[in-house]
């Protein structure tokens, strides 16, 4: 008689308001039966009290199982937590520590975090979670070191991703982590997904706008990106010694001159990669990198990507 090992068992614990998008990747990923595909996971719902649990989608929908479903999980994933500020209540935080202390693995997507840094188990640790919470994830939880640039954080125990879509990646992590490469390629196939992408979330944050503060210098300097810029030209144009000109930076902007420019020429290469079809090299004279070399270096440095894979991003299908 043949030996079937035992399905890893993943459970989803959903609260009210329930984000149907996060739910839906973990279903995807680990509940989805797939022809010539081997199912290794079980995956089922549970909430803190059964019943009609509503979602963003407008529905509600039926959840039968209680906190006690996480009893023989192998992996609990909280897909979001809406709003980020509710509180966890005493049962759940019981049911979470008791789980991780038998040795499950907890998991989050986007706005999860904030549910499982409530229990403590994320102090003196990284996470993440979308780029727009991550400001008030650090504020509100000191003790955790927030990576507000990546897709997600595994500590192996513990792990949580970036917003919604990184959920994707980080779920896909995780078969990769239990079964290995070829397997996960396999689910990523059948989902029309890649199995890795490059890049954190830098790429995915909005530029800033160029901004007129310091009586016009960062409008004057944004038009004359393409010329050799240095930081005695922007002193000059102001009138006053470079260091005076580094104290206001610092002072109103928070960084250098030098930083600064750097950025906006960076965030001046995104704009030209998403609306243009120029190549990189005449992107990177224009502006001011001097070569396609150079644009590289400092793209990825900035966005985490390279300005290839950013355009084929971002810019979509590119007419002949």
């Amino acid at each position: 008689m043949g030996y079937f090992p035992a399905k890893h068992r993943v459970k989803a614990l959903v609260r009210p308001v329930q984000s149907t998008f996060e739910l839906g990747i973990a279903a995807e990923v680990f509940g989805t039966e797939r022809a010539g595909v081997p199912r290794y996971y079980e995956f089922e719902v549970c909430t803190e009290k059964p019943g009609p649990v509503p979602t963003t989608a407008g529905y509600a929908m039926s959840v039968t199982r209680g906190l006690s479903a996480l009893a023989d999980a192998d992996t609990v994933l909280i897909p979001g937590w809406s709003p980020v500020e509710a509180p966890l209540s005493a049962p759940v935080r019981r049911a979470l520590l008791r789980a991780h202390a038998r040795g499950t693995r907890l998991v989050t997507i986007c706005s999860g975090v904030f549910a499982l840094a409530r229990t403590g188990l994320l102090d003196g640790r990284s996470a993440t979670t979308h780029w727009a919470r991550a400001a008030q994830l650090r504020d509100e939880f000191p003790l955790i070191k927030v990576e507000p640039d990546v897709l997600y954080v595994d500590h192996g125990d513990v792990a949580t991703s970036a917003g919604a879509g990184a959920g994707i990646d980080l779920c896909l992590h995780l078969v990769r982590r239990d079964h290995g490469a070829a397997h996960a390629a396999l689910v990523a196939r059948h989902m029309v997904m890649p199995p890795h992408r490059d890049g954190g979330q830098a790429q995915f944050v909005p530029a800033p706008p160029p901004g007129d503060e310091l009586d016009g210098l960062l409008e004057w300097a944004g038009t004359r990106l393409g010329t050799p810029l240095s930081v005695a030209d922007l002193a000059a144009y102001l009138n006053v010694s470079p260091r005076t000109l580094a104290r206001r930076f610092a002072d109103q902007l928070g960084t250098t001159p030098g930083a600064w420019l750097l950025t906006r020429r960076v965030t001046e290469a995104r704009t030209l990669l998403e609306e243009t079809g120029l190549p990189v090299d005449v992107i990177a004279a224009r502006v001011g990198l001097a070569s396609a070399v150079n644009l590289r270096r400092r793209f990825r440095d900035q966005v985490g990507t390279t300005p290839g894979a950013y355009r084929r991003a971002f810019r979509g299908p590119v007419s002949p």
